[in-house]
């Protein structure tokens, strides 16, 4: 069978990589009641080699290899549970998904959720990275109404923390209840309580989005120490600065000292500027990812409890007014250097051109100088160019009158004296309009 003729032009390189990219990180489908184990770790020097070793350790992984990782998504089917592994630019999370035991429903008393783990034993404590987010959740189906009933189990089976709590979706599918608290375990807990019938599409979806939220909330909030770290530098930085400006504006060093004063705290942030450029952009990236999450989740109120969307609002919206002035202040600071470099280097300009001018006087004034001596020496020149023709005529007389010409050859000399003054001086002055022809 001779191949179908393509329809259309040969395809771009990227063409299926690209289209398939809203295909790449699909939700899970959740059937409940579920317990979610989820752990997200910086790899930051972790190499796919490390977290394929990891994965092979579990049953019936044996022949996994590194290819099956390139794709950065990766789901598999494990006895009585299933594993999610995603690798993102700074991160990786692990999502395990198996039913809810038995005793860890609505309305138990903080449940043990960590005894009954599917993974092998130490699986989660060999994952390879540093742990920045570990959440544990219980997706149940019950009733949500009245929101207050279903918010008082839920009270009871977090614990004795102040929750925070909103009903999710325009038509409130949902009850989602968490403390934010991180407990000795390590984990945080949350709980989601879903009405019966819920599909098990909207449920992944529900347990995606409560995990994203909380994952890029701690990203966005990596910026918080560096902005700390930084607060000594920005203000130390600004005192110098301030103290270079005060001196360019009263002289009170030389150029070569602010100068080097100036180049070393530019170096100095410079250097800051370049070690959390990236930082900063991607905790902007980050806190926006949150608000997305947040509108996503298309919260309720419930009477008398903080929605999820409004306790990060308020928590996180100071931590990132802080990292954004931070970064604007690194920024301004960098063009304040800027500018008073300028003004130093237009006082060097100055100082170069009044020395320059100085200079210039000083040679005009040196040809002046030599121009009057050159005149001087040529009025010798003159004098003395003439007293050795005098003396050559004198000489010439004295020979005719040894020769018996009717001569006195003093008296002759003495009245060729003008003659040959003028013809000496006619000549020399010749000589100048020639060279001064020849410039």
């Amino acid at each position: 069978m001779e191949p179908t003729p393509s329809l259309l032009p040969a395809n771009h390189p990227q063409r299926e990589l690209l289209h398939n990219e809203v295909h790449a990180r699909p939700p899970a489908r959740i059937r409940q009641p579920a317990l979610l184990t989820y752990v997200a770790v910086f790899n930051e020097g972790v190499v796919r080699e490390q977290e394929c070793a990891l994965l092979r350790r579990l049953p019936g992984q044996a022949a996994l290899t590194v290819d099956d990782l390139q794709g950065n998504f990766l789901r598999l089917r494990l006895p009585g549970y299933t594993l999610k592994w995603e690798r993102h630019t700074e991160f990786t999370r692990y999502s395990i998904v198996q039913p809810l035991p038995e005793g860890c429903g609505l309305g138990t008393r903080e449940p043990d959720l960590l005894t009954p783990l599917a993974t092998p034993p130490g699986w989660l404590a060999d994952i390879p990275g540093r742990t920045f987010a570990a959440i544990q959740l219980a997706m149940v189906e019950d009733t949500i109404e009245p929101p207050a009933a279903a918010l008082a189990q839920a009270r009871t089976w977090l614990g004795e923390h102040t929750v925070v709590a909103s009903l999710m979706g325009n038509n409130a599918h949902s009850l989602a209840v968490t403390d934010f608290w991180l407990r000795p375990c390590g984990f945080e807990r949350m709980l989601a309580v879903c009405p019966p019938g819920t599909s098990e599409t909207r449920a992944g979806r529900i347990a995606a989005r409560l995990f994203e939220l909380e994952t890029y909330r701690l990203m966005a909030l990596r910026a918080l120490p560096v902005v700390k770290d930084l607060a000594p530098l920005l203000a130390r930085s600004e005192r110098q600065l301030a103290d270079i400006t005060a001196q360019l504006e009263n002289k009170g060093a030389s150029d070569q000292a602010l100068l080097d004063t100036l180049v070393s705290l530019a170096g100095g942030v410079e250097r800051a500027t370049a070690e959390n450029v990236y930082r900063f952009a991607a905790t902007r990236a980050y806190d926006t990812l949150v608000t997305q999450r947040t509108n996503e989740l298309r919260e309720q109120p419930i009477p008398g409890t903080q929605m999820l969307g409004e306790f990060m609002q308020r928590r996180l919206s100071p931590a990132m007014a802080t990292v954004a002035a931070t970064a604007q202040r690194l920024a301004s600071l960098s063009e304040r250097i800027t500018r008073t470099s300028a003004l130093l280097r237009t006082r060097v300009d100055i100082a170069t051109e009044e020395q320059n001018q100085q200079l210039l006087a000083k040679l005009t004034k040196g040809q002046e100088m030599q121009l009057r001596l050159q005149s001087t020496v040529e009025g010798l020149s003159i004098a003395a160019i003439s007293y050795y023709v005098i003396s050559l005529l004198l000489y010439l007389g004295k020979a005719g009158k040894a020769a018996g010409l009717p001569i006195n050859p003093e008296m002759a000399a003495g009245a060729l004296i003008p003659l040959v003054l003028w013809a000496v001086w006619r000549t020399t002055k010749r000589i100048h309009e020639k060279l001064h022809a020849d410039h």
